[in-house]
């Protein structure tokens, strides 16, 4: 009889479990599990949505700027009127081009151009090494960030107020620079109309203003260097032009590289600001360059098509130093661009 009532008992308890178990799953469901999106991108655009969203800007500025603009291109190969529009004008082919290698002017502004870029390139962008290097060896910390904002306040001054500070520099019978220079060389030259301290002035300009900047990229590079190299070099008793060349050097090699690469490929935009700003009618005839003479006959001539050759071909020619220097740089086992 007891053991009747005790399964009776228990029968009774797993009744009453089981009523509360399913009570329990009708007051309160489960919560559902996300929705995953279909195909491999959805899931990879619904993760980083953020960051997105943050390159979006940048996406817009070059889709409006840079790349819509360029359905313009096509009037280089065309008689371009601006009342026809750009669809409705003649087409001419390769005649703008033609006309433009068969001018006397193209030797004088392709020599006047390299001429520029080589003294840029062989000058300026070293010094710019050298001063990230001598700035990496100061210790202290307080005279290294005085040096490094002084070295960057330049880049942010306008090619405007560089060009105004050369001519009140250099002007002719007041200029300090002008007066310290012919008082000591005994000479009476004038700076800024002589052809020949044309090309130095605009190298000295782009050094002060550029040098500084450009050393931010180094300076990041050459805190990538393994510390223990150095170490290791001092206990050998390598001095620190040793360590430089066989430690530091070798480290950023790689973003040497790639800056020069860049550098190359822009060597035909020596900058029509700094070019126009210090040009005059005594020395336009080593101081024009591509840059200026689109200005000069596209705008104010009117000769939209030829000008826009002009571009074209400095843009093609930008492309293939790119694409070479980059090559170059890989088939001697160097990193590249890509």
């Amino acid at each position: 009889m007891s053991q009747l009532t005790d399964a009776l008992a228990s029968n009774i308890g797993a009744g009453d479990g089981a009523g509360t178990e399913s009570g329990q799953g009708k007051a309160k469901k489960p919560a559902k599990p996300p929705k995953v999106p279909r195909g491999k991108f959805s899931i990879h655009l619904a993760h980083y949505k953020w960051l997105y969203l943050l390159l979006l800007p940048g996406v817009l500025y070059f889709a409006v700027f840079r790349y819509a603009p360029m359905y313009g291109v096509s009037i280089a190969f065309k008689d371009y009127v601006p009342f026809l529009g750009v669809n409705a004008s003649p087409w001419v082919g390769f005649q703008q081009f033609q006309d433009f290698f068969a001018n006397p002017d193209f030797g004088r502004l392709l020599g006047n151009t390299l001429i520029l870029a080589f003294l840029s390139l062989g000058i300026a962008f070293p010094l710019t090494i050298v001063l990230a290097l001598l700035l990496n060896e100061v210790r202290l910390s307080i005279l290294k960030r005085t040096v490094q904002t002084l070295v960057y306040i330049p880049h942010f001054l306008s090619w405007t107020i560089v060009a105004s500070l050369s001519f009140l520099l250099f002007a002719l019978d007041f200029g300090p620079l002008f007066l310290f220079i012919n008082n000591v060389l005994g000479t009476d030259i004038d700076f800024l109309s002589d052809p020949a301290w044309f090309r130095p002035l605009i190298v000295l300009q782009d050094i002060w203003k550029n040098t500084g900047w450009g050393t931010i990229i180094f300076l990041a590079a050459l805190a990538t260097v393994d510390q223990d190299q150095y170490e290791a070099a001092i206990i050998d008793g390598a001095g620190r032009f040793r360590r430089v060349w066989h430690i530091t050097l070798p480290g950023i090699r790689s973003t040497i590289i790639v800056m020069l690469i860049l550098a190359i490929g822009q060597m035909l935009n020596t900058g029509f600001e700094q070019i126009y700003l210090m040009t005059n009618a005594l020395n336009r005839g080593v101081a024009e360059v591509f840059d200026t003479y689109v200005y000069f006959v596209g705008i104010t001539q009117g000769a939209y098509s030829y000008s826009t050759a002009v571009g074209l071909f400095k843009s093609l020619v930008g492309i293939v130093l790119i694409f070479g220097t980059n090559a170059l740089a890989k088939r001697f086992n160097q990193s590249g661009l890509f």
